[in-house]
């Protein structure tokens, strides 16, 4: 029989790392709703908020900013371009960059996304300096672990 309250076996819900990834989980969940409306998955969510600040961006550019490789991101790039979100091109300057734009469809679909953030800040329950306070503080551990794993 194992002893349940043995500190060698850490409970699940004491430890940061579960709460984070199971926190994402229903993350997932929320935004799952929200973006069936606009025929995007939340991967897919994520490249096109990065392109609605920045448009013609490398793909090794857009994989750095969210944190992608590109063994994942050019799927998603084709997907978006399937549906007519996107455009990729090989830059002139140096045909080993392939650039992303946004299409006029994928620039029209930011009006209609515009109040995801919003509905999840709603059902956060947290207030918006609680929201802003938390995000800093998960960036900063992000970045410690980048670290920490860059130095093994």
């Amino acid at each position: 029989m194992t002893d349940r309250a043995s500190p060698l076996v850490p409970d699940l819900d004491r430890l940061l790392c579960f709460a984070v990834h199971s926190a994402g989980f229903a993350f997932n969940r929320v935004y799952r709703r929200l973006l069936r409306r606009l025929g995007l998955t939340y991967p897919q969510y994520l490249v096109m908020l990065a392109l609605w600040r920045e448009q013609g961006v490398a793909v090794s550019g857009l994989g750095e900013r969210l944190s992608l490789d590109t063994n994942t991101l050019t799927p998603l790039l084709k997907r978006l371009e399937a549906l007519g979100l996107v455009t990729r091109r090989r830059s002139e300057a140096d045909e080993r960059r392939v650039l992303v734009a946004l299409t006029e469809k994928g620039q029209a679909l930011r009006s209609e996304a515009e109040g995801v953030t919003r509905c999840i800040a709603e059902a956060s329950g947290l207030s918006n300096a609680d929201l802003v306070r938390l995000t800093d503080d998960i960036r900063a551990l992000r970045a410690n672990l980048e670290r920490a794993a860059a130095a093994q």
